[in-house]
């Protein structure tokens, strides 16, 4: 049983529709695949029909993008939670306007020193996503300004870069608060991702635990072997579910489907937990 429990599609920062991203899944070898784009659960539709065309089994799901109050970014996967329920749609809603009024700001400040748009910016996202960053990279690849969107990130929109603008995001417990009142299972996204930026003290790990944190992303190409030790002792230590995703976002970056995965027992622990919506077979 092959299950990655992290893929992206148009609908935030990847390169193919929720239909393609199934058709990927499957070619790729994969019995499950969750589609967890950023802030939004408008791929599942699409997503479900295209699941079963294709003969693997849809998680559906959504990652979501937190700041503790000291800045740190810290993404939160969820999984089977109700997309309606109110309090995670209300802050998840309110996080995506934030995302684009950040990105009509960055925008403004990239305009003034190289050949960009905001209806560049608009052409390279899909209706309905949640647009961020990476398609700000996308029309700067598109102008010639960078190679692709690694170049994009690790010089103009880095986080020390004078383009950058934060934006609103929910604080990690409280994301896993409400993902847990909409009946949804929250697991942190690659923790100790330290090349992406600064990464959380234990005290962040303990008030997540607290809130109601179900597990673990360890194996993820981004963790560091000597942080998924860490990670490995804590899930041990708290009973935490650990999982193996590849963060697919097709051409968008690097990451292949399947290329780490979930045990299938860990599966059926994040299904008897979920209780807002079921996996799609």
């Amino acid at each position: 049983m092959r299950i990655d429990l992290h893929a992206h599609s148009n609908i935030s920062d990847g390169t193919e529709s929720p239909a393609e991203v199934m058709a990927a899944a499957a070619a790729a070898g994969l019995n499950i695949i969750a589609l967890t784009d950023h802030d939004s659960t408008d791929g599942w539709a699409e997503a479900s029909r295209a699941a079963i065309d294709n003969g693997v089994a849809l998680v559906p799901g959504m990652e979501i993008s937190c700041r503790t109050e000291k800045g740190i970014s810290v993404h939160l996967l969820s999984y089977l939670h109700d997309p309606a329920h109110p309090g995670l749609l209300e802050e998840i809603t309110k996080a995506r306007d934030a995302r684009l009024t950040r990105a009509e700001r960055m925008v403004t400040l990239l305009a003034e020193d190289y050949p960009l748009t905001w209806d560049d910016v608009i052409h390279h996202v899909a209706p309905g996503a949640t647009l961020g960053r990476p398609h700000i990279a996308d029309a700067l690849v598109a102008a010639g300004v960078v190679a692709d969107r690694s170049e994009a990130f690790t010089s103009i929109l880095t986080s020390h870069s004078r383009y950058f603008v934060q934006h609103y995001a929910p604080e990690p417990a409280l994301a896993v608060e409400l993902v847990r009142d909409a009946g949804g299972v929250p697991v942190f996204a690659h923790p100790v991702a330290s090349a992406r930026g600064r990464v959380v003290g234990e005290s962040t790990y303990h008030d997540m635990i607290d809130a109601g944190l179900a597990g673990l992303e360890v194996n993820h190409r981004d963790n560091p072997e000597e942080g998924r030790e860490f990670l490995r002792k804590l899930a041990a230590q708290h009973g935490l579910v650990v999982t193996g995703s590849s963060d697919y976002h097709g051409l968008g970056k690097p990451n292949r489907l399947g290329e780490n995965l979930t045990a299938p027992d860990v599966l059926d622990r994040i299904e008897e937990l979920g209780t807002g919506t079921a996996v799609v077979r």
